[in-house]
């Protein structure tokens, strides 16, 4: 009998345990005190306190793409049967997006006033070859750390 290696799907909650993980690291390291809200049914993962205010972080995964760092600025609700909507944004529910991409394994937290209120939004990792500046985000203005988070061997 012929055995083949198996390989393991990880689950895309653990995906995003891991990288709310990762933000709320360097969250805690940039000198932020964090508030967890409990159950599932919040359209935010984390709290973060200044020590002057409370604002709201939704966390996500980015993914390395073409020189930038890709992720969703809403949830999709296709998977679900009879959705009455596709897709829901952020607006008026969050203040801030915590990304962690496991490719540059940095962690970006981005106001939510400065994403477009579509699909995806961008971090620009590496300068555009066109030297385009207008409309650009770069990575580096919204990184808080660097954190390593190992998927299990």
């Amino acid at each position: 009998m012929c055995s083949l290696p198996m390989t393991t799907m990880v689950h895309p909650k653990e995906i995003g345990d891991r990288s709310t993980l990762a933000v709320m690291l360097a969250l805690r390291e940039a000198g932020f005190h964090l508030l967890v809200p409990f159950g599932e049914n919040t359209r935010y993962d984390v709290v973060i306190d200044d020590g002057t205010r409370l604002a709201r972080v939704q966390c996500k995964t980015g993914r390395l793409r073409n020189g930038a760092v890709v992720f969703n600025v809403c949830s999709t609700y296709a998977h679900h049967p009879k959705p009455r909507v596709i897709r829901r944004d952020y607006q008026g529910q969050v203040d801030y997006f915590g990304v962690f991409c496991p490719e540059t394994r940095r962690s970006y937290l981005i106001p939510i006033a400065d994403l477009p209120v579509t699909k995806t939004a961008r971090l620009r990792v590496d300068r555009p070859r066109n030297n385009q500046r207008r409309r650009i985000r770069l990575a580096t203005d919204y990184e808080i750390g660097r954190v390593t988070v190992e998927p299990p061997a």
